[in-house]
């Protein structure tokens, strides 16, 4: 007998695996809340800057760019949390590839952190300029 290429833990398709696909994204996001200090940190600043994005933001393109901005931070840091938990599953011993490849997602958090800030900076920097002064 040949072996399945496919994994045992692959579902069907239909609305089974979309209402599947919704109870793991849920499970996810419930995951990270719990265990990830980080995506908490993150959620709670997205939540702050909200109301800020809404006030000043200029049309609703904007307002997209600097909301998604910090979404797309949000999704760094689920992939960064996924890769850190696979890892840890593998070995809690320490070994220069689970290392390296731990640091890669750390960085990846940090250049989308980066990204989100200079596109709020250069977004709303003027206009906050000149509302303090």
């Amino acid at each position: 007998m040949k072996p399945s290429s496919e994994s045992p833990f692959k579902s069907a398709g239909g609305f089974h695996r979309l209402s599947g696909a919704l109870r793991y994204s849920w499970q996810g996001l419930c995951a990270a809340w719990q265990h990830e200090a980080a995506f908490r940190q993150e959620l709670l600043l997205l939540a702050l800057l909200a109301p800020l994005a809404l006030w000043l933001s200029a049309s609703p393109a904007e307002l997209l760019l600097l909301l998604g901005s910090f979404v797309f931070v949000l999704v760094v840091e689920l992939m960064n949390s996924a890769l850190e938990a696979v890892a840890d599953a593998v070995t809690l011993e320490r070994h220069p590839l689970i290392g390296r490849a731990k640091d890669l997602a750390s960085a990846a958090v940090f250049l989308s952190l980066a990204l989100a800030s200079c596109i709020w900076l250069v977004t709303l920097g003027p206009r906050l300029w000149a509302l303090v002064f």
